[in-house]
């Protein structure tokens, strides 16, 4: 896990929140070993913002991976407790994320919160054939 921490305080580096000043940062783990980097990038019409989890699983789904290819997910941010991911991540990594990927919160002071894509959105809307 020690590789995913330091892997996801790259990827906050590469935040651009000059609106909000909250920099996040993710790292998804995949089998083959490499990791792919996500960083939330702000805009001055807030809605048109893009949270890290979701930056990291597009870049990795955009590179040609898919779900069954991940191991896990770290996110981090500066804040008191392990950072949360907003409801629209939690609905796209509950779609992206294989069932058995560990969902590692954590912040700068490492503080660690280990989680399942279930008990983060128990409720997710799914395909409707994704629960047989």
């Amino acid at each position: 896990m020690e590789k995913s921490l330091l892997e996801a305080r790259k990827a906050i580096k590469q935040s651009y929140s000059p609106y909000s000043k909250f920099a996040v940062g993710a790292a998804i783990l995949m089998k083959d070993g490499k990791y792919i980097h996500g960083a939330n990038i702000e805009n001055a019409s807030f809605g048109l913002t893009n949270c890290a989890e979701r930056s990291a699983l597009y870049s990795a789904y955009s590179m040609g991976y898919r779900k069954e290819d991940i191991v896990s997910i770290t996110i981090i941010a500066d804040d008191k407790i392990p950072v949360s991911p907003c409801g629209a991540c939690r609905q796209v990594m509950h779609e992206l994320l294989p069932n058995d990927a560990k969902i590692i919160l954590t912040n700068l002071k490492g503080d660690i919160k280990e989680t399942t894509k279930d008990e983060l959105l128990p409720y997710a809307f799914v395909l409707e054939n994704e629960n047989e």
